[in-house]
């Protein structure tokens, strides 16, 4: 039975293509955002404090590694096969190697539904791979000298609100524990999914009014946004099997780098890469990837983990 969240999503889509004033206030939406980063975080915080640091040393590497470098593997085939400029090519690049929040909570919902174990802590690897891609996308523009002002720009990386909210949230859940947050349960976890639906109604229709956007490159965007989330998702399931996470940490790393940014990147690439067209980048990341990613892409990234773990016997 398709999920409660999902029908949401596609009630915001048709909302959106039917062209309904339905859209939620800005400041509903942004206490949405709010609260849907903060409850991720205390709930990767918690989890994080039965870690040890040292051991996920590793893993925290291997992550901030796969947001530098899966740019570098989508800048050519947008620049080359996508025939698009050097910079409408770098920034869509760069929101392919940075994340989507929204999509990393739709599959966090998946795999709950399904009563999957997860490592809760992958919420940090969420955190670390917003920033890597932006300055890679940069690189890709500019080069390392291209009159680039390094200082704002790492700046605005590493203390976007999103980063900042969900750093808050994973250091006030790994202080305090889960008896320490049984206070505000209700409202950051009793409430989440119905959060999360609200919020995916109002993605629904932001995304549909994207897709006007892909008159251009349309058809090419169209098998990108597609091909390339299921091409890093395969990359993720390699990366997550060494590091040896369960089948539901494989699923949400290959889901972590499936997704597209479009939220955090969008803002970095307006102030560095001003000359890239943003609707190209919006319509792609947003549009397609985040449509295909909620309604089939996070479904099928656990049945090739399954796949993969039946293969391997584990």
């Amino acid at each position: 039975m398709i999920d409660v969240i999902i029908l949401f999503f596609i009630f915001g889509i048709t909302v959106g293509v039917l062209k309904i004033n339905l859209s939620l206030p800005k400041a509903i939406y942004d206490v949405l955002v709010f609260l849907l980063l903060i409850s991720i975080g205390l709930k990767g915080g918690f989890e994080l404090a039965k870690q040890s640091l040292f051991l996920l040393f590793p893993q925290v590497v291997v992550t901030l590694l796969l947001g530098f470098f899966l740019p570098f593997l989508a800048y050519p085939i947008l620049r080359y096969l996508g025939k698009l400029s050097r910079f409408d090519s770098a920034s869509i690049a760069a929101h392919y190697g940075s994340v989507s929040v929204g999509t990393f909570a739709v599959a966090i919902s998946f795999l709950i539904s399904k009563n999957v174990y997860f490592e809760e802590y992958m919420a940090l690897f969420l955190v670390l791979l917003e920033s890597p891609a932006i300055i890679a996308g940069i690189i890709l523009a500019k080069g390392l000298t291209g009159g680039v002002e390094w200082i704002e720009v790492l700046h605005d990386a590493f203390f976007d609100k999103g980063i900042i909210l969900m750093l808050g949230g994973l250091f006030i859940g790994w202080i305090v524990g889960p008896t320490g947050l049984e206070p505000i349960s209700p409202m950051f976890f009793g409430l989440f999914k119905g959060m999360l639906s609200i919020f995916l109604f109002e993605m629904g229709i932001i995304a549909s009014s994207q897709l006007s956007s892909l008159k251009r490159k349309g058809f090419f965007l169209l098998f990108f946004g597609i091909l390339i989330p299921i091409l890093f998702a395969f990359i993720g399931s390699i990366l997550g099997l060494i590091l040896g996470f369960s089948l539901g940490g494989v699923t949400l790393f290959m889901t972590l780098a499936a997704s597209a940014s479009y939220i955090a990147v969008p803002a970095a690439m307006r102030l560095s890469i001003p000359e890239a067209n943003p609707t190209l980048s919006l319509a792609s990341s947003l549009g397609i990837t985040f449509t295909f990613n909620v309604l089939f892409g996070i479904t099928l990234y656990y049945k090739l983990a399954q796949k993969i773990f039946v293969f391997l016997g584990r």
